[in-house]
């Protein structure tokens, strides 16, 4: 990214690099203002408090490697001031690093930290991670993890492997794996679930997603890792990235995830919970893709937490430690 500014009280002017050539302007703004309302980002452009090469132009106009972009003296909501992380997270995600090079970030995601701030959190794994990592201006999300899912989660740290990144998630070209938990006994061989997905507002708001043949194309293959009377360790693979995919097809098949409040089962839950099961078992082991800079394969994996580990030896299942 251009060089990064920190706006004061006077307007400051710069420079488009060759990294963000043919970015809209609405975006480019967005990255040097990340909690100033995308409404006043756009009133500032209508009004030409934002300038490219001295004239006005729309939020939706392309750069060029070269434009000269006139940033004004915004300022966020101090309510929406970004939170910093304690000593203890910090040291948490540093040690979570799973890969990193100049491009690109792998993580292993703790259970219970959001993917971004929001609905009353101003502090979630991205604004942690350029708390930690101020040189990375650029640092995104590629794709996102349910709050209480672990494991893999990929982010760039440059605009051209996030657009890399995110043509390849378009194209099925990027391999996630998953490690979950179902109820009850898992009958034969691997199965894949091709149900259609639809979002939908729960009786309090919240977000929730139904199988709808009018909504999105989504596919999950299930194959059997270790089987119980319980329960059954699975892997799961996402054809799709579908919200909540998993574990929405997961109950397609009258095998919710173990430990999921919000779609699964409360029986088996309080059962999971005796046998030690604090929080939803699902876990994303293992993520392969092509490096969209560099172009060589990669495969990162994420071992299974010790406290899932502990409960497939709980329910006999695997012995602590163990990811087949």
């Amino acid at each position: 990214m251009a060089a990064h500014v920190q706006i004061r009280s006077t307007p400051a002017v710069v420079t488009v690099d060759a990294e963000h050539a043919g970015q809209r302007l609405d975006n480019f703004l967005a990255q040097y203002f990340r909690k100033v309302p995308k409404a006043r980002l756009y009133r500032s452009v209508r009004t030409g408090e934002v300038r490219v090469n001295k004239g006005r132009v729309r939020p939706q106009h392309r750069l060029c490697a070269g434009d000269l972009v006139r940033l004004p003296p915004l300022s966020s909501p101090a309510s929406a001031a970004p939170g910093v992380p304690g000593e203890a997270l910090s040291r948490l995600l540093v040690d979570s690093v799973l890969f990193e090079d100049e491009y690109l970030l792998v993580l292993d995601k703790p259970s219970g930290l959001a993917v971004h701030g929001g609905s009353g959190r101003s502090l979630g794994l991205i604004e942690a991670m350029r708390s930690l990592r101020r040189h990375a201006d650029s640092l995104e999300l590629v794709h996102r993890l349910d709050r209480e899912t672990s494991g893999c989660l990929i982010l760039a740290k440059r605009r051209r492997a996030l657009l890399g990144l995110h043509e390849a998630l378009r194209e099925g070209q990027v391999d996630k794996r998953y490690r979950t938990l179902l109820r009850g006994r898992w009958r034969g061989g691997g199965r894949r679930v091709d149900r259609a997905l639809r979002r939908v507002s729960g009786r309090t708001g919240e977000r929730m997603v139904r199988l709808d043949a009018a909504g999105q194309d989504a596919s999950t293959a299930f194959t059997p890792l270790s089987v119980g009377d319980l329960a059954s360790f699975m892997e799961a693979r996402p054809h799709t990235g579908r919200t909540h995919q998993i574990r929405v097809h997961a109950c397609a098949l009258d095998m919710p995830v173990a430990g999921d409040a919000r779609y699964g089962d409360r029986g088996f839950n309080a059962q999971m919970r005796e046998k030690g099961l604090q929080r939803l078992f699902l876990h994303a082991s293992s993520v392969r893709f092509t490096h969209p800079v560099g172009g060589q394969s990669l495969q990162v994996r994420a071992p299974l937490p010790p406290a899932l580990a502990a409960v497939l030896e709980a329910i006999g299942l695997g012995a602590p430690g163990a990811d087949p």
